[in-house]
């Protein structure tokens, strides 16, 4: 534990996390939309989780949790956990770790066969190496890496227990 890199340790990621859902809380306010949360597999599933219970707190909006699994290097498909009708709904996708942005590209694939009334995109951590057009509304943390170097969120128990540069 002491040869890693942390970046953020349990305490900072539930500070960032929550100071994100209080700007969500904020953006939703006033609007009884219901809201779907879209876990991205592992990780992104946890701060979905949490995002969740922590927005129940602040707005009194119906709030559902699915996940998406896609495989991040190659992300050509999107499964997700449930079907839902999500027009006309506010969609929150969530993620651990934000790189090149391909990630959080694909995962709006499915949501291209319905019209939403707003998508949003939440990351733990922002990486600066942008590929693709998508950056997200909401970060806990921006970190310039090299391209070499990699971020991982580690997550024991349904927790967010920190995150490290590797």
């Amino acid at each position: 534990m002491a040869n890693k890199n942390y970046i953020l340790n349990s305490e900072g990621a539930r500070q960032k996390l929550h100071r994100m859902v209080l700007e969500l809380a904020e953006n939703l306010s006033g609007d009884t939309t219901p809201v779907i949360i879209i876990g991205i597999r592992n990780s992104g599933m946890v701060i979905a989780e949490k995002t969740g219970a922590l927005l129940k707190e602040y707005i009194p909006n119906t709030i559902q949790i699915i996940s998406a699994t896609l495989d991040k290097t190659n992300p050509s498909t999107v499964k997700l956990g449930e079907s839902l009708d999500m027009n006309g709904r506010h969609i929150i996708i969530t993620d651990d770790v934000t790189n090149s942005g391909r990630t959080l590209l694909y995962a709006l694939k499915p949501l291209l066969e319905f019209h939403p009334k707003s998508i949003q995109t939440l990351v733990l951590v922002e990486r600066m190496h942008k590929l693709f057009p998508v950056k997200p509304d909401y970060v806990g943390l921006s970190v310039a890496t090299t391209l070499q170097e990699h971020i991982q969120v580690e997550v024991k128990d349904g927790e967010i227990t920190g995150a490290y540069i590797e």
